[in-house]
């Protein structure tokens, strides 16, 4: 069959703007503008089907299945996204709609397969708050990756919290001191406790749930969204591993519209070869301010001659136990 008479037959109205045969004339240079577009939000990605949120005036909402229309080639659609559909967008069962453009994202949460790996990963767009889920046991908190979790926040632009489950089987005190000195905000919980300060914190906001796998994430979110049933996977005795449960990132709305958590797969590793020190140390006001006065070229850690952040402890303008835990931060990336 023809590529013309492939394109009689299709609903796709970019079927016509494929490069044309040798000898043969464009049809045309003009590309349809969609001006009746409707702008919806990505919360789930399968297999090449994105199941995308459509407000209506009346206040009830749509969940529209869509596909990338051709004219975006490789451009990734993410979870968080907004978009612009056509087509049948009533989300009836088996209809289908037509991404058609990406709006403008305020923020992208990356990351890297490994710390040598340069290709990034889009995760999540648009999201305001990164909530770094760890387990006080079973499996045992990783500093390690809390901070590169951490790292990751703020070269996304987001504001960190950090959720510590499983607080019937060990005490907090420790994991919370240790990140006091960064500001950073702590809430821990466990099975059957109150979650009002959890709430309280992700009230609205544009949360998205990040930690190792087995920590818990999917039982949170099954108390903080009744009925939504995610499934919840066990701990390996031997490993201390968790298994993966969630195999894609979901969007899900708090009760009473009050916000959105998205929900990530469990993650093992988390590659930040995308970060720059730079672009930490401005995620703190008061260091940004103290590193002007650095030699060019300072990196901030323990080995750099003459970095004004040890020049501010030494004339007590920054407390010690600030700049250790900013440093043992800034060596995840490192």
């Amino acid at each position: 069959m023809s590529r013309q008479a492939r394109d009689a037959i299709t609903d796709d109205p970019h079927a016509g703007y494929d490069r044309p045969s040798r000898r043969s004339r464009p049809r045309t240079k003009d590309r349809p503008a969609y001006e009746d577009a409707i702008v919806a939000t990505v919360v789930t990605v399968d297999r090449g089907r994105y199941r995308c949120l459509v407000p209506s005036e009346g206040g009830d909402e749509a969940i529209v299945t869509a596909v990338k229309a051709r004219t975006l080639g490789r451009k990734g659609v993410i979870v968080g996204d907004r978009v612009r559909i056509v087509g049948n967008t009533t989300g009836d069962e088996g209809t289908l709609a037509r991404i058609v453009g990406v709006e403008e994202r305020d923020t992208v949460l990356r990351r890297t397969a490994d710390d040598d790996d340069p290709f990034e990963r889009p995760i999540v767009a648009n999201a305001d708050q990164l909530v770094i889920v760890a387990a006080l046991a079973d499996p045992p908190p990783r500093v390690g990756m809390i901070d590169r979790i951490l790292v990751a926040a703020y070269d996304a632009g987001l504001e960190p919290l950090l959720v510590l489950t499983k607080a019937d089987l060990a005490d907090p005190d420790g994991l919370m001191a240790t990140y006091q000195p960064l500001g950073l905000r702590v809430v821990a919980v466990e099975p059957g406790s109150d979650l009002t300060p959890l709430r309280e914190a992700l009230a609205g906001h544009r949360s998205v749930l990040v930690g190792h796998s087995g920590v818990g994430k999917s039982t949170l979110v099954n108390a903080l969204i009744p009925g939504v049933d995610r499934q919840v996977g066990e701990v390996n005795e031997v490993t201390g591993r968790g298994r993966h449960t969630s195999t894609s990132a979901v969007a899900l709305q708090l009760p009473d519209g009050d916000g959105w958590v998205i929900d990530t797969p469990g993650v093992r590793s988390f590659g930040l070869s995308h970060v720059t020190p730079d672009s930490i140390i401005s995620a703190f006001g008061d260091l940004a301010e103290i590193v002007e006065d650095c030699p060019r070229g300072c990196r901030h850690d323990s080995s750099a001659p003459e970095c004004a952040l040890d020049a501010a402890v030494a004339d007590g303008r920054l407390a010690p136990e600030r700049l250790e835990s900013f440093r043992r931060m800034e060596k995840a990336f490192h």
